[in-house]
This record gives structure tokens, sequence and C-alpha cells, in this order.
């Protein structure tokens, strides 16, 4: 497996959803709401969740009104929420470096779904697509960690067990990429994955928006879209039009 291909498998497993199944859909929910009302969408926009997971935050965004399209190159996670769909929501398996096949509103990258790639010029290319994907006034929301926070409060091992499995985390931060290593034994045998995002900072991805001809608009540092203090705020939420 390449290095830069790891969502792939870890993604699609089971595993993974075991080891995340507790995520705070309170917090989701929260977030939703305030950003939602902060850019004040009518409801007769379009949402792109990109990419959806299970489709937790395109649930809830149909829920308030709005019709919701979620991508996720996880065949197991789209089979997941295809049961969730109506009307107004869709799910689609899409790889997000390749282009879309319709404009939205507005586009939303949740989550820490970002920045996978070894080489600049990928993660750059998902947004020029996101830019390309999003109609005239559009809006994109941009949902990741708060690296610089990472960094200096990094909890380099840890052990979680859930459903009875014992996940032994370790964590670095090497060669400009955040890493997080789990290994765990299940169903008879050893699993071992590797989660890496790029080390990205405000700075870092101001430059890249700008790249692909966004505007940076809002800098928020959590979910109650409290301002965004590279010390102390637990979130990197960039709004760009």
């Amino acid at each position: 497996m390449k290095t830069n291909d790891w969502f792939k498998d870890w993604f699609n497993t089971p595993y993974y959803h075991i080891l995340y199944k507790d995520r705070n859909d309170i917090d989701a929910q929260l977030f939703m709401r305030n950003i939602t009302a902060f850019l004040k969408l009518c409801k007769t926009t379009h949402i792109l969740d990109l990419p959806c997971g299970k489709g937790r935050h395109s649930v809830f965004l149909n829920n308030l009104g709005y019709t919701v399209t979620g991508l996720d190159l996880s065949e197991n996670s789209i089979q997941f929420a295809k049961q969730f769909e109506n009307e107004t929501l869709r799910f689609n398996e899409h790889d997000m470096r390749k282009p879309f096949h319709k404009k939205y509103n507005a586009i939303f990258n949740l989550f820490t779904s970002f920045g996978y790639f070894d080489d600049d010029q990928e993660d750059i290319l998902i947004l020029q697509n996101i830019k390309n994907g999003l109609q005239t006034n559009g809006v994109f929301v941009f949902d990741f960690l708060n690296a610089v926070k990472i960094k200096a409060n990094l909890v380099t091992k840890e052990t979680k067990v859930v459903d009875g499995i014992s996940f032994k985390i370790t964590r670095a931060i090497k060669d400009n990429f955040i890493t997080k290593n789990i290994s765990f034994f299940a169903d008879g045998k050893q699993h071992n994955f590797t989660e890496r995002v790029k080390y990205l900072d405000l700075e870092k991805m101001t430059v890249y928006l700008e790249k692909v001809g966004f505007t940076v608009t809002n800098v928020f540092g959590d979910y109650n879209l409290n301002s965004f203090d590279e010390k102390t705020a637990n979130r990197l939420i960039i709004v760009a039009n």
C-alpha cells in the first residue's frame, strides 16, 4: 500500500468505525447549526458534504431543511449512508481529486478530511475542484485540526479499548505530517494502520486557498465560532469564497 493511500484501506474497515464510534454528534450538530446560521444559508441551498463519511453531518444538514449531497471514497461508508437517502439527500462514491459533475451553493470539508497527500499539488487539486464546483457566490467551509496546538500538546502514546478491542495508538510529527499509528488484535490476527495528515497551519492553508482563487473571509477556532487563536483553539475553521 502506498503511504498516501492509507485512507483507502483504513476508512473502509469496520475497525475504523469501531474506534471512532463515540464521535460527538452534539458537537457536529452544534457546528452545523452555527455555521449555516452565520452564513445565512437559505433553505434552497444545495450543500456538498465532501467527504461525507457515514453521513452524520449530511443527515443533520438535511434535517435542517437543506438539499445535501454526500460524496466519499469509502464504499463501506456510502453503503451505510444510503439508508438515509430521500428526495433531497443523496450519497455517492467519489474521489475528491476528481472534478464534480455539478455545481453547489456551498461545499463543506469537515472534521480534518484534507491534507492526506505527500505532494502539495494533490491537495491543491482538491481545492481547485472545490472552487470549480461552487456556483457563483458559493461558499467553502473548511474544518481542520489546529496543528499548532496539536504540536504543543501531542499525546505520543495511549490505549483505547472499544468493543473489547484494545487499540494501541502512537502519535508523532515528522516530515511535515501529523501521524497516528494504530495497532490492535482482532478477529484472530494483528492489524496495523497509519493515519497521516499534513501539518497545515492557517498561514499555509491560506496560501493553498489563494492559489486556486479563494479569498478567506472568516477564521474561527471552535464549533461555537469563537475567534481563532493558534495557541488555544481546538479547530481551524476557515470560510472562503
